[in-house]
């Protein structure tokens, strides 16, 4: 077998949730991953993930990455539909991933420790970013910019689509994902995983307040170079496999 036989193969084998239904109306009309860019900073909701992408990420590589890690999400749910079942779910996911030219990360998941009454997830998510890439990286600020845009715009289309895919009636879970460029031609891929256990039923995840004993928050992170050459070999049976979701899985952010 060739170098990516195997991962062909994983992918091709991959069961997914039924998609949704085809809408008769609009099918011409382009898609989020139609207006990508290369020459600005953007932001998507694919899922139960937030990726951002930093200026110089080029639009054929910001799509591939988006579709890859809906591909991960619809596998993890196919294999793991239970809500409750968090860190299973992310077993599956993050599999996934690793056969699509991404992550080489570490699965164990930290608890965050809230060191006051109140616990708000989308200030826990600042705290971890600020660990992860510095409070003076661009990566760090670009992460910042995406969630201020979020809590300002929540009656928009990726609101409901971002409660829909991250939110249990006592469970969350979600990602934050920022794409950069590094030395020569690489990209850092970086993710932040969150799973969040609470003692009642959540209405939202991000912006709400909670009492700190009344929520568990953990999470997991890590940097990567992304494989173009393997993302390439796996573009179209990627984007075949993920092609009749799209619409109803990605939103667009203004950032």
């Amino acid at each position: 077998m060739g170098k990516f036989d195997n991962d062909h193969l994983f992918v091709e084998a991959l069961e997914l949730p039924a998609a949704p239904k085809r809408s008769t109306r609009g099918g011409g009309e382009p898609t989020v991953l139609d207006q990508l860019k290369s020459e600005s900073e953007q932001a998507i909701v694919v899922g139960s993930d937030i990726i951002s992408f930093a200026k110089g990420i080029s639009a054929d590589l910001r799509g591939d990455i988006s579709k890859c890690t809906l591909l991960s999400q619809l596998a993890a749910t196919k294999q793991v539909p239970a809500r409750e079942e968090v860190e299973a779910w992310y077993n599956v996911y993050f599999d996934t991933l690793t056969h699509l030219g991404w992550v080489a990360q570490e699965r164990g998941f930290s608890e965050y420790t809230e060191s006051g009454d109140n616990f708000e997830a989308h200030k826990a998510v600042l705290q971890v970013a600020a660990t992860v890439f510095g409070p003076a990286a661009g990566a760090y600020a670009l992460v910042q910019s995406t969630l201020s845009a979020m809590a300002d715009t929540s009656d928009e289309p990726w609101f409901t689509l971002f409660q829909r895919e991250s939110q249990g009636a006592r469970a969350g879970r979600f990602q934050i994902s920022v794409a950069e460029p590094a030395e020569g031609d690489a990209t850092i891929l970086s993710v932040m995983a969150f799973n969040l256990e609470a003692r009642s039923n959540l209405t939202q995840i991000l912006f709400f307040k909670f009492r700190s004993s009344d929520v568990t928050l953990r999470h997991s992170s890590g940097k990567v170079s992304v494989d173009r050459e393997q993302l390439a070999a796996l573009r179209s049976l990627v984007a075949q496999k993920v092609v009749d979701y799209q619409k109803s899985y990605i939103a667009a952010l203004t950032i």
